[in-house]
């Protein structure tokens, strides 16, 4: 559908939509929350309201206003505005979409925006059928992600485009949204009246998504009795039925993944059990794989706690056969066991460091021959060789000589205090 923001469209939305869609933002006034994006003399702001528009593409969580926007856009823009989504589209709609803007420019100059939803599912064909429309400035593109476009994204449209981070919305942002819902005409009109425990609980489960937020009051709306005065009258009970538990975002392959792990393992470097622990119940949560957070302590525990307190390395170990043998739900036990080990353990990461610098000099530094004394005498010509020296035969198992290649003489890698 070429316009989806028709006057019978909207009439249709206000009739029969989700409460989500009737409170959808009409204009940036309205829009809640990203005041770094469209704020006040912002780049995106002034582009939208001097209609002057370049492709952009939206990266953000679920319910933070990326469609929201794009539809603002729609509804201010002189441009023809075409939407499609990567969930059903295919590289014949993007080509038609292309002959219609071009179609569209030639005969009437009329630009084409086309809002391209969860532009992360369209494979390398489909995204490059759009690359020398964007490149050309045919059409204007704007794409939505909850994925990490830098990833998710082919390199050529990302460098033909400005990638804007939204960020979830904050408490305050869905607090406001909620009330607003709760007054506005085309929400629900002063029909319900949610108290504040209930409102709480509301914001707490939305983690940040407003579309989660208006949903769980329109359901507990639908599940609650009205009062004397016909009001129906939503308290935590009710919204209690409806929203189990705090969604919290947690995508086992995409960006979520990688930034709780990295907040783990530093949280873990900077000897914090309690942060260690929290998001490591935020992968449990979220059902990531144990053997991976597993490994992911083993490694640390050699590179950052390393020498400081070898144990800790048999600890980790410990941790991955519980991961392997054991299995959640109890090897969370193990894990945290190990984790706050690790998270209370002295840190040296000297072993890190020292592998990392002589792997250094072996891969930039000259080739350096074995020392004629450590060679091994099992060729023709060995009894050629200096003598070498057995430590063990000498007082304290020890006898200093050249262990260094020649010229390198000296040189440390291993600095137990990181001096």
């Amino acid at each position: 559908m070429d316009d989806l923001f028709s006057e019978a469209a909207e009439r249709s939305i206000a009739r029969t939509a989700p409460l989500a869609a009737r409170m959808r933002p009409r204009t940036l006034d309205e829009f809640v929350g990203q005041q770094d994006i469209v704020g006040p003399g912002t780049f995106l702001r002034s582009a939208i309201e001097l209609d002057a528009l370049t492709s952009i593409i939206l990266f953000g969580p679920a319910g933070c206003g990326k469609t929201s926007l794009a539809r603002i856009i729609a509804g201010v823009t002189s441009s023809h505005f075409t939407e499609l989504s990567a969930v059903d589209s295919g590289v014949k709609d993007v080509r038609s979409a292309i002959d219609a803007a071009r179609d569209r420019l030639g005969q009437s100059g009329r630009r084409t925006i086309v809002f391209i939803d969860e532009i992360h599912r369209f494979n390398k064909s489909q995204q490059d059928a759009l690359l020398h429309a964007v490149e050309d400035r045919l059409i204007t593109l704007i794409g939505a992600t909850t994925e990490n476009p830098f990833f998710e994204v082919n390199a050529p449209l990302i460098s033909r485009s400005r990638v804007l981070v939204m960020q979830p919305l904050s408490d305050d942002d869905i607090r406001t949204i909620v009330r607003s819902a709760l007054t506005a005409e085309r929400g629900l009109d002063g029909s319900v009246a949610l108290s504040s425990e209930a409102e709480d609980r509301i914001v707490l489960s939305a983690g940040g998504d407003a579309r989660a937020a208006l949903t769980s009051l329109e359901l507990a709306a639908s599940v609650a009795a009205p009062g004397p005065d016909g009001i129906l009258r939503v308290g935590v009970d009710e919204v209690a039925e409806v929203t189990q538990t705090r969604q919290l975002t947690y995508d086992k392959a995409g960006d979520t993944h990688y930034d709780v792990i990295s907040a783990f393992i530093k949280s873990m470097r900077g000897s914090d059990p309690d942060a260690a622990v929290y998001w490591l119940a935020r992968m449990i949560d979220g059902g990531e794989d144990p053997k991976f957070i597993a490994r992911r302590m083993f490694i640390f525990a050699s590179e950052d706690v390393g020498m400081a307190d070898p144990q800790a390395l048999l600890v980790a170990e410990a941790a991955v056969k519980a991961a392997e043998f054991i299995g959640w739900p109890e090897c969370r036990i193990n894990l945290a066991h190990a984790a706050i080990y690790l998270a209370s353990a002295p840190k040296s990461n000297a072993a890190y460091v020292a592998v990392s610098e002589a792997l250094a000099e072996v891969r930039e530094g000259p080739a350096r021959a074995v020392p004629d004394h450590l060679r091994d005498r099992r060729r023709p010509g060995a009894d050629e060789y200096p003598p070498y020296k057995y430590p063990h035969a000498y007082p304290g198992a020890a006898f200093e000589q050249q262990y260094m290649p020649s010229r390198l003489e000296g040189r440390r890698f291993y600095r137990p205090g990181g001096e």
